[in-house]
């Protein structure tokens, strides 16, 4: 086994598809899912450990990482994929708003970064060079957003929190962002809503999985690179 990566959100999408790759690279996945999603048997059969948590309930997360620092001791690396996204209108009050996009995206990372510091430098130390944190962003960390404005905010300070954990846990981790922009359309989305959505870039097509995929075992493979965000949006910021 090449290492233990947790990676945060691995029920549905992009979540799903890293954990799946992982495993298929010879990783040990631990995961977590706020729901239930039928995608999931596919990753236990694939051997991935996986944990029920809301990443926003203090206690749910207490209890995750005193099980992980107890039967993990060293740890190749973390990704943190999970987020929510609740738009600025969307019924739930302004503080409920914030507050929520403010837990999933910044407080959740910060303590699992420094709880489980200890185990990512265990396992640098046992001779692969560097162990990896990578924060799934946004590319609105850097435009902003009008509809979506705590979202956007909360972002911007996981983006931050990859300068400062860069620096803070080097040499023996590596901290990288992964900022993407449009990945993969819902089922529901309409062909007036995937044009206009494609229209936004100066790429306009659907990344697809592969392009995060594909930059994460970048991540991992380098020596070299840390403290960085990676655009994958299309040339958004040239429209």
């Amino acid at each position: 086994m090449k290492g233990i990566i947790l990676i945060t959100g691995v029920g549905k999408r992009i979540g799903h598809a890293m954990a799946s790759h992982l495993l298929t690279q010879g990783y040990g996945v631990i995961g977590t899912y706020r729901r239930d999603y039928p995608s999931l048997e596919g990753l236990k059969t694939q051997g991935a450990e996986l944990y029920p948590c809301d990443l926003a309930d203090e206690q749910q997360l207490q209890r995750l990482l005193s099980h992980i620092k107890g039967r993990h001791p060293s740890l190749r690396g973390i990704i943190h994929n999970a987020s929510d996204w609740l738009a600025d209108d969307s019924g739930v009050s302004a503080a409920q708003t914030m507050a929520r996009m403010m837990l999933v995206h910044v407080s959740a990372p910060y303590q699992i970064n420094l709880a489980l510091a200890d185990n990512l430098k265990a396992a640098a130390a046992d001779g692969i060079g560097a162990a990896d944190i990578i924060h799934l962003t946004d590319y609105v960390a850097e435009k902003g957003s009008q509809k979506h404005i705590a979202y956007a905010a909360s972002k911007a300070a996981l983006h931050n929190m990859t300068l400062s954990f860069a620096a803070k846990l080097a040499p023996q981790v590596k901290v990288n962002s992964i900022a993407p922009a449009l990945i993969l359309f819902n089922e529901g989305d309409d062909a007036a809503y995937r044009q206009k959505a494609m229209a936004k870039a100066i790429l306009p097509r659907e990344a697809g999985e592969a392009e995060i995929l594909n930059l994460v075992d970048y991540l991992l493979g380098s020596r070299y690179v840390t403290g960085r965000s990676f655009a994958v949006d299309g040339g958004r910021h040239l429209k």
